[in-house]
């Protein structure tokens, strides 16, 4: 049976981590001089309240090679090993994983999901349903590969306030945004984050992120739609409502955003993603 391995940024819901014994490298998580362990001592709940009453911007950091090396021997005698990790262009995982297999000497494959949060994590469910359904490593990469190309990733942001803290826009331009009620929408693209359009006010910019999903597909009979979100449970409904009645997709979700990629995409941040589903 083939192992599936990700690192903790998938934020994939635990019944699903069970139900597909999905193992888990963690990432870790500093803020005001505290580190926590994703997923395991800190929840995403405790983390946003955290994120929102500090004056700094959290610190993030991924596993070491030896973490991976340690799993990927641990579990070679039970199967050949996937591991999929979060974007190489926005974390080092995919480093430390390709770094962990080389130390391990165990024939792990190690694929780039080019996603954050839950793109990323829908890649990884995907290879364990193809798992289940007996296809072999080599059908399964080709089968992400594919789903990967096809996937649009967009990243709705709420607040620009972490980006004033990690210094990359001064207080008044984060003030004046704010007065204004912009929003900013990002995409991933090839793994990497780039702007796509800013939209005053909440409402016209919800919608604008369902005319550009129109825009870009326009068949989602046979798609999933992904949607992980920051303490903004109302805007990820409203948005899983007129998905759903617009545009009926094959399956869709929505998750809480774990703390790693919760400290990029500012709180009340949204990512959202489709792709089609493999026809096997």
């Amino acid at each position: 049976m083939i192992q599936i391995v990700t690192d903790s940024t998938a934020d994939i819901p635990l019944e699903l981590l069970e139900k597909y014994k999905i193992h888990v490298i963690p990432l870790k998580v500093s803020i005001d001089e505290k580190e926590y362990t994703e997923g395991v001592d800190i929840t995403s709940q405790d983390f946003y309240k955290k994120m929102v009453a500090s004056k700094n911007l959290p610190k993030t950091s991924q596993p070491t090679p030896a973490a991976f090396a340690q799993k990927f021997t641990e579990l070679a005698e039970k199967g050949p090993v996937l591991c999929i990790t979060i974007s190489s262009k926005l974390s080092g995982s995919y480093q430390s994983a390709c770094l962990g297999q080389k130390l391990s000497n165990q024939e792990a494959t190690v694929f780039d999901s080019l996603g954050a949060s839950i793109a990323h994590g829908q890649q990884v469910i995907l290879a364990a349903e193809l798992a289940e359904k007996g296809l072999s490593l080599k059908e399964i990469v080709s089968e992400l590969t594919t789903f990967r190309k096809k996937m649009s990733i967009f990243i709705l942001v709420d607040t620009l306030e972490n980006i004033v803290k990690g210094g990359r826009l001064n207080k008044f331009q984060g003030s004046l945004a704010k007065i204004l009620n912009i929003k900013v929408l990002l995409e991933g693209i090839e793994g990497a984050v780039e702007m796509v359009e800013k939209v005053r006010g909440k409402n016209k910019f919800l919608q604008r992120v369902l005319e550009i999903m129109g825009e870009r597909q326009d068949d989602f009979s046979n798609s999933i739609v992904s949607i992980s979100h920051v303490d903004n449970l109302e805007d990820a409904n409203f948005l899983k409502e007129k998905i759903t009645e617009l545009y009926h997709p094959a399956r869709i979700m929505t998750v809480d955003m774990g703390p790693v990629v919760s400290t990029y995409a500012g709180y009340k941040g949204i990512i959202l993603s489709f792709s089609k589903l493999p026809l096997k």
